[in-house]
């Protein structure tokens, strides 16, 4: 599994008994051999606790994607359950271990978690999407068994607006230090100066200290580069004063630096190493960019003093069938695919993500709002019957916001602020939604699209509250990173306006607010504007355009689960690509607007509908040629070409120009016959693109293709199969919804089948499921070990498909 590279060494065996070679610290991946039982559980925090009856699995794992759908959860979390679980393990130390310190980091667990080990609580954590550490030692037995369980509740199973999912859904480490040590997220590294020329690197680092006396240390920061030859190179004398911690600054000049950026991500390792009494006591290294950021209240963002438009994407943390415990690979796929639509920044909504997410989007060059959350003290509607149906429930972060608001912003910063692709923080999406929770006078005039209920509501908390916490959580972030803007997600700007809410942040973000970027920047010349979410309208495209709001970024790159509108509808649609990460036509005309390369797509649509139709409406464009001969067909075409013609049977049909194209969108309302119907799309008056559909037979075939990536181990990479229905000449049959089944021989395990389809609530982790539009995707775990073994696809009436893996 590779869920976690460079960064740790992976266990090779199942870890009954742990043993290290190396003086300086260890951080492995603690994810397999897990004992998991859903329900509740009177005394299985203790070590006694017989868990032998509980099932084993490795983690990371979501409960709730497992399942069964039922119309008695909430549509806001996609109709699947919550509940309540426990996990156990129980793993030996060596003897050897006496005098280190041992800690468990939790990526997240979703949600209320309480660790135990041996019977003893070592802490508790509300959020569910925040990563946390607790130390071992103290209550360790080294030279016997180890029991670590953890409680998780999610009992308030309708406390989000989207699929949070259920259980220790992230990676778990276990990292053994020795007592003189880098504290937890304890290295800070920043690019105050940067040119061409050179640049000024400062490291911050924080040395732990847990041994009896002061120490003496040396910390020695290098800069190495990606052949591993070193850089640049410093070092800080100081005592680690005991039981506490110390502060070292080391600061270098790179001289020539290769400048981090969307389309050459380069990143160096830097090395920190800690070295008492002649030795080398610890020893840290990651990935880091150098880059610098801007923002221009007229003239958008700067990326390296290179003007950049923010073309992005927002996006939620589960992939369907896998529900949000995502293998890295999958992600990769995903982002390989928004990237070739010309997206360059990922908005992480609206909660912190995966660690390796961020790691990815350092790796493939995208910039990031990484989001701490979507409510603070009070409430949002969580929608149980359907969205914006019934009434709504209140359950969610809010109940721990005031105790814990501050700590979970902290750890944000704190995990992520190495990290070159993060431009922004965000402390707050759609906070300010009119009446969800905060009201004022002015919702009973002006232009309020967005409102829950009509006009101001006394009943609600006041919009004031908005600039008073705002203020406290921008001071908050900014004691710890202060080389990024603070940021929030507006909804509703014109309430908002009244109130310190908007001044109180360095960049401000409008949702589906593009009417007012003209009005509100002429009224606030210094404000620094951009579209932090919208849906797929051209004239939202038009309005963020505009060189003074810094870019935009789309609801939503991805399909997800939940936020559902009434059973058995249990996601939502609104995504570039479908649940199984397959592009949808609206894909191809965000690529027609962000993308360079020359590239056309066509496609079907019976009825003619406005290319422009709402904030929700996507483009329809059909992949397919197939009808009832003479019948009445439009054809759209979506092209960043100067102009296209359209083929049937090698007859032209006619040329449209983009010049002439309302809207960005060509079409051709024709006769149907069967045949091929090209579209060549022409740039200076040549040919420079081509796109091509033909009427399809039957589907009688089954075919299958591996994804592949450099960054995919293949041996022991999740498998991604992507599996379309065919005729007899191999066409892909786009109306096809035969159902499709898996088995696997040797050493892997299914993980699951992705149909994409919104109303499909049938076993989500069954071995058989129809195609939609022809395709699904089929995602296989490898064995750790790795080992031979085949997958073989089935359908009534089709040869099977099998395919060997060594």
């Amino acid at each position: 599994m590779n869920w976690n590279r460079n960064y740790c060494v992976l266990l090779l065996f199942l870890l009954p008994a742990i043993a290290f070679a190396q003086e300086t610290r260890q951080q492995l991946l603690f994810n397999d051999n897990w004992k998991f039982y859903k329900g509740e559980v009177k005394e299985a925090e203790k070590t006694a606790f017989n868990d032998a009856s509980w099932r084993t699995l490795n983690l990371p794992h979501d409960w709730s994607v497992e399942g069964p759908f039922s119309k008695e959860w909430a549509s806001g979390t996609g109709y699947l359950p919550g509940g309540i679980g426990w996990y156990r393990k129980t793993f030996t130390l060596p003897a050897k271990w006496s005098g280190r310190n041992v800690f468990i980091y939790f990526d997240g667990v979703y949600k209320n978690s309480e660790v135990f080990i041996n019977g003893h609580s070592i802490g508790k954590r509300p959020n569910g999407f925040i990563p946390f550490q607790y130390e071992l030692t103290q209550y360790l037995k080294a030279g016997g068994n180890n029991t670590l369980a953890v409680k998780v509740d999610h009992s308030a199973f309708a406390d989000s607006r989207w699929y949070t999912g259920s259980g220790i859904y992230r990676n778990v480490y276990l990292i053994a230090t020795n007592p003189v040590h880098i504290d937890k997220w304890g290295v800070a590294f920043s690019t105050p100066v940067v040119s061409a020329a050179s640049a000024t690197a400062n490291i911050a680092v924080t040395v732990a200290n847990s041994s009896k006396a002061n120490q003496p240390v040396t910390v020695q920061c290098t800069l190495l580069d990606k052949d591993g030859k070193q850089i640049a190179t410093a070092q800080k004398n100081i005592t680690a004063n005991t039981k506490t911690t110390s502060e070292a600054g080391c600061t270098f000049n790179v001289s020539n630096p290769v400048l981090w950026s969307v389309d050459n991500p380069y990143l160096y390792t830097l090395r920190v190493s800690l070295l008492a009494g002649g030795k080398k006591t610890d020893e840290w290294t990651d990935k880091v960019g150098i880059r610098s950021i801007r923002y221009d209240a007229n003239n958008g963002f700067f990326l390296n003093e290179v003007y950049t438009k923010l073309l992005g994407v927002c996006i939620h943390d589960d992939a369907g069938v896998l529900g949000v415990a995502v293998p890295e690979e999958v992600w990769i796929r995903r982002f390989r695919t928004l990237k070739a639509a010309g997206v360059n920044s990922i908005r992480f909504s609206h909660n912190p993500h995966a660690d390796y997410l961020y790691r990815l989007c350092d790796e493939m060059g995208f910039v990031v709002m990484d989001e701490a959350f979507d409510e603070w003290e009070a409430g949002k509607n969580k929608w149980i019957k359907g969205w914006n149906k019934g009434t709504p429930g209140r359950d969610g972060y809010n109940t721990y916001f005031k105790e814990w608001a501050d700590r979970d912003l902290r750890d944000m910063i704190l995990r992520n602020r190495n990290r070159p692709s993060i431009i922004m923080w965000s402390i707050g999406n759609e906070i300010d939604y009119p009446n969800d929770p905060y009201t004022h006078e002015i919702l009973n005039s002006g232009n309020n699209p967005q409102i829950y209920g009509r006009g101001y509501d006394s009943t609600h908390p006041p919009a004031s509250r908005l600039g008073e916490i705002s203020k406290h959580l921008v001071q908050v972030a900014k004691k710890y990173d202060t080389t990024r803007p603070v940021t929030a997600a507006l909804a509703g700007v014109v309430m908002s306006n009244t109130t310190s809410y908007p001044a109180n942040l360095d960049i401000v973000g409008y949702n589906y607010q593009d009417y007012r970027y003209e009005e509100d920047h002429k009224k606030y010349p210094n404000r620094v504007i951009y579209d932090s979410e919208n849906g797929m309208r051209l004239s939202a495209w038009n309005a963020a355009s505009k060189p003074y709001v810094a870019g935009m970024y789309l609801w939503t790159g991805i399909d997800y689960l939940g936020e559902a509108g009434e059973w058995p509808n249990r996601s939502n649609q609104a995504g570039l690509l479908d649940l199984g990460g397959f592009a949808k036509p609206e894909y191809y005309f965000r690529q027609s607007l962000w993308t360079q390369k020359p590239m056309v797509y066509i496609g079907t649509a019976h009825i003619p509908k406005s290319e422009d139709n709402g904030i929700w409406s996507h483009r329809q464009a059909a992949p397919k040629w197939n009808g009832t001969d003479g019948d009445s067909i439009r054809v759209n075409c979506f092209t960043n070409c100067d102009e296209t013609e359209l083929f049937l049977n090698g007859e032209s049909l006619g040329k449209r120009t983009m010049a002439d194209s309302k809207n960005r969108l060509m079409y051709w309302n024709t006769v149907y016959h069967p045949g091929e119907l090209i579209a060549k799309g022409y740039k200076d008056g040549k040919e420079a693109a081509r796109y091509s559909l033909a009427t399809t037979g039957k589907a009688t075939k089954i075919a299958a293709g591996i994804y592949k990536d450099p960054l995919i181990d293949a041996r022991t990479g999740v498998q991604q199969i992507e599996v379309a229905l065919t005729d007899d000449k191999g066409q892909k049959v786009y109306d096809a919804e035969d159902a499709v089944t898996v088995s696997i021989k040797g050493a892997a395990t299914l993980l699951g089948l992705e149909n994409s389809d919104a109303n499909d609530v049938s076993d989500y982790k069954a071995d058989t499921r129809k195609a939609r539009h022809g395709k699904l995707i089929v995602y296989v775990q490898p064995a750790s070990k790795g080992g031979a073994y085949e997958v073989k696809l089935q359908a009534a009436g089709m040869e099977p498909v099998v395919l060997l893996f060594n």
